[in-house]
């Protein structure tokens, strides 16, 4: 049985954190065994922050892929981490590593990377990627998904 009576989100009322540097990331134990490690994978297609000069919103797909050694990231606590930066403002390569360091800071993986996929502001579309480091050896690394921005044809 995993280890969840530390949580404080999961299972109860728990609102959105008014920032991301006020949301709490929370983990559960992972036992990850034998063999080439597990890739767990998070897609956020609707991330929302706001533009720091603007105030408008942006819009992001959001991609993270990470190797647990130890912790996983509890997904509640991740998507209320997320909705947190709703009313943040900050640019789109700012936003991008912020999510990627604080999972990485919590669950210290094995390995993590991360895409976001900006929807275009004044006509150009803006991709932010980063990772730890090398993936693990014999993991299995799926394509993220995403296709490249196109437009409308």
């Amino acid at each position: 049985m995993t280890d969840t009576q530390n949580l404080t989100q999961l299972g109860r009322n728990a609102e959105a954190p008014s920032s991301p540097e006020t949301a709490v990331l929370e983990t559960v134990p992972f036992s990850r065994g034998d063999g080439p490690p597990a890739i767990v994978r998070f897609t956020c297609p609707e991330f929302t922050s706001l533009c720091p000069v603007t105030g408008q919103p942006d819009f992001a797909h959001i991609v993270i892929d990470y190797a647990p050694d130890k912790l996983l990231v509890e997904s509640k606590s991740l998507k209320l981490f997320l909705t947190s930066f709703r009313n943040h403002g900050a640019f789109h390569e700012e936003c991008t590593l912020m999510i990627a360091r604080r999972v990485a800071e919590a669950t210290k993986p094995l390995w993590l990377r991360i895409g976001g996929y900006w929807y275009p502001r004044g006509g150009i579309p803006i991709d932010v990627f980063w990772q730890t480091g090398a993936p693990p050896q014999d993991a299995w690394l799926p394509e993220t998904g995403v296709p490249p921005y196109r437009g409308r044809g």
